[in-house]
This record gives C-alpha cells, sequence and structure tokens, in this order.
C-alpha cells in the first residue's frame, strides 16, 4: 500500500495513505459494524466499486464510486476520504458523499416500508424457533 508521509501539529510524521483495503474503510465509514460484516458483505456481492463487485482485499482510492447494500438500504457514494481507523459518527460522515439520487430512492424505499407497516398484520406473539432460524435464514445470515 502506498502512502504519504506528512507533518501533524506536533512536528510528528504521519502516514497518509492513498490506498486503504475496502472492508476497513467500510467498517471505518460506519457502513458496518465489524470488519468481519464488512467482508462478509464483500464476498456475498453487496459491495462494487466503479461497477465491479468488490472482494474485502480491493484497495480503495478518494474519487472511487462504491455502491453498498447494508441493513440501511441501497448506497452509492464517492469516497472524498481514506482512513483505516473507526472514528465518531460525524467524522465517518466526511469520508464519503451520497449521490442525490441514492439518498431520494432510499427515503422513498423508507417511506413505502412505513406506509405498508399499517398494513400488516402483528404477529401473535414471539416466533418460535423454527420460526426464527427461518427468519435468520431468510436474511441471509446463516
Amino acid at each position: 500500500m502506498a502512502s504519504h508521509r506528512s507533518e501533524d501539529a506536533t512536528g510528528a510524521q504521519t502516514e497518509k495513505p492513498s490506498a486503504v483495503r475496502i472492508d476497513k474503510w467500510l467498517w471505518a465509514a460506519r457502513f458496518f459494524k465489524t470488519r468481519a460484516l464488512a467482508g462478509k458483505a464483500c464476498d456475498l456481492g453487496r459491495i462494487q466499486a466503479n461497477s465491479l463487485k468488490a472482494k474485502p482485499s480491493r484497495d480503495v482510492h478518494a474519487g472511487d464510486m462504491l455502491q453498498i447494500e447494508n441493513e440501511g438500504g441501497l448506497f452509492q457514494i464517492e469516497v472524498l476520504k481514506l482512513s483505516q481507523m473507526r472514528g465518531p459518527a460525524a467524522q465517518a460522515q466526511t469520508l464519503y458523499r451520497e449521490t442525490e439520487a441514492s439518498r431520494e430512492a432510499r427515503l422513498k424505499v423508507i417511506e413505502e416500508r412505513k406506509a405498508m407497516q399499517q398494513y400488516a398484520p402483528l404477529p401473535e406473539g414471539r416466533p418460535s424457533k423454527r420460526d426464527r432460524r427461518r427468519i435468520i435464514q431468510f436474511r441471509g445470515r446463516g
């Protein structure tokens, strides 16, 4: 991995990466709670970098366009900054910019989901063990 050295306010040299593994960047940008989940999403084909399926070890650079599918919806983003460290949410949001079309489509899906909840019947108590296994399998986590 190539990197550039720069000096911080104290005069100490710090490395500024020019490329970061995509699983590490997705974790640092808070799209996934763990790096393992980010890697699994790459393996399942839920992450695309510049319209190509991305493996967890693929390098991401500033300016890359990513398509990310997670529990929050489908995101189409442009990478603005690189980071290997997970920080606060406010800092993580400065690493990328979501496209306007992506934001509108995601908000529309959220509104449709809320509207459908009005018509969906509530379950009769807790799911059985068999039902829970089916739910986990349906969500692709098992």
